[in-house]
């Protein structure tokens, strides 16, 4: 398989914006997760309507149910073809354990944290003066991030796969220390 990158960042870091150029630059397809979960439910599939009905009831999509929408979404052509950056999977252990089982016991090439201190996202976040987007609301979210992301950034360090990014400085700052260390694969 072509090259599979993941990427990785505090709500607010620029994720998905560098996403979009790195996606561009290495002729990757960029998959997030709620594309992904949307292109399920869209197509119909027995995956996508199971996820559809835990979302319509309210609830957070499982460990079984995204897994599985990731491995039907990397077996496609366009990611056979191109590769893929993935953007908001794995979010656990659990799914970078089976990412690495779908991707034949290795893993992804490389898992980018694009670092940013708490104190910057929260400020960008209150800068987009959405309505969600309250101090309190952004606290807990970050919390969550940092609970759910420590192990997880563990696990792929022990693997020899992560390499963290500065993500302060301009937009084309930070992209050109993504691709510098892209590249060097």
């Amino acid at each position: 398989m072509p090259l599979v990158l993941v990427i990785l960042g505090r709500q607010g870091s620029g994720k998905g914006t560098q996403a979009a150029l790195l996606a561009e630059r290495y002729g990757v397809v960029h998959v997030s997760t709620g594309d992904m979960l949307r292109a399920a439910v869209a197509a119909g599939t027995e995956l996508g309507l199971r996820a559809k009905a835990v979302m319509d009831a309210g609830d957070l999509v499982g460990d079984d149910i995204m897994i599985g929408i990731v491995d039907e979404r990397l077996a496609d052509d366009d990611i056979e073809a191109h590769g893929v950056l993935l953007d908001g999977f794995p979010r656990t252990t659990a799914q970078a354990d089976a990412l690495a089982e779908i991707l034949g016991g290795t893993g992804p090439d490389m898992a980018i944290n694009l670092d940013v201190p708490i104190d910057e996202v929260t400020d960008r976040m209150l800068a987009r003066g959405r309505d969600d987007d309250t101090e309190e609301a952004i606290s807990r979210r970050l919390e969550l991030y940092e609970a759910e992301t420590a192990p997880l950034l563990a696990w792929f360090e022990e693997r020899g796969r992560l390499t963290v990014i500065d993500g302060l400085g301009t937009e084309d700052e930070v992209f050109a220390r993504l691709t510098d260390v892209i590249s060097a694969i």
